[in-house]
């Protein structure tokens, strides 16, 4: 998914950004978050735009769930040879 924000203002070491996705037919739908500062390029100022990409990342996705899956198992097992 693709978004675009505008840097509304710092509030310290915080940038406010505003986010505007369609609403369908009652138009757009504004969202304000805030982030650390640190997080935006160095040169950042009020009113630049940002454009950003979110993406799946599968490959650390898979190996997520493939170690949380292999600590269920190893639970299950304590507790079967608990009984």
């Amino acid at each position: 998914m693709r978004w675009t924000a505008i840097v509304d203002r710092f509030e310290g070491d915080m940038a406010v950004l505003e986010c505007a996705f369609p609403k369908g037919e009652a138009g757009e739908e504004c969202i304000v978050f805030v982030i650390p500062r640190r997080l935006l390029p160095e040169k950042i100022k009020e009113g630049d735009f940002l454009t950003a990409v979110w993406e799946v990342d599968h490959e650390q996705t898979r190996s997520a769930r493939e170690e949380i899956s292999s600590i269920l198992e190893r639970l299950a097992n304590r507790s079967r040879n608990q009984e």
